[in-house]
């Protein structure tokens, strides 16, 4: 999936948007995808301006990102107004390397089970083959 088919799995535009290119999906099962971090992000003027480290709340959002389109091409549908799937926890989070500009973040995602509106997913995020974050992420389907 390209940016563009991402855009439309998304309800997420810049700056917030964390995931540009899908590389395989295998719905109901799987995601691979990655975020290309460059130095004009805007939050490294203040994370830290001496050594840029990309947030780690914001990796787990990429992550989540790239849970909700998994669950979004699962279901063979679309964000909408009315309908959207939300962060709704976390759990077994870890941090083990710092993402600078240059990374490119590689986000994988696994449907661990779901039903009805709630989807529990296991992520990782990995730069240059090494584990950088991951943990368990439980998103809602709920209205907009």
């Amino acid at each position: 999936m390209d940016i563009t088919e991402v855009l439309d799995h998304l309800p997420h535009r810049y700056p917030f948007l964390l995931i540009d290119r899908v590389v395989e999906i295998v719905p109901g099962e799987s995601l691979r995808g990655y975020k290309n971090v460059t130095y004009n992000e805007p939050f490294f003027t203040g994370h830290f301006p001496q050594r840029p480290v990309m947030p780690g709340v914001l990796i787990l959002e990429a992550l989540a990102q790239a849970a909700g389109v998994l669950a979004f091409k699962t279901v063979g549908r679309q964000p909408t107004d009315t309908s959207l799937f939300y962060l709704a926890g976390i759990d077994n989070v870890r941090f083990k390397h710092p993402v600078v500009p240059g990374d490119q973040l590689i986000l994988e995602v696994k449907v661990l089970r779901t039903s009805r509106r709630v989807w529990k997913f296991s992520g990782e995020a990995s730069v240059d083959g090494k584990f950088v974050a991951g943990g368990e992420i439980m998103c809602a389907e709920g209205d907009a």
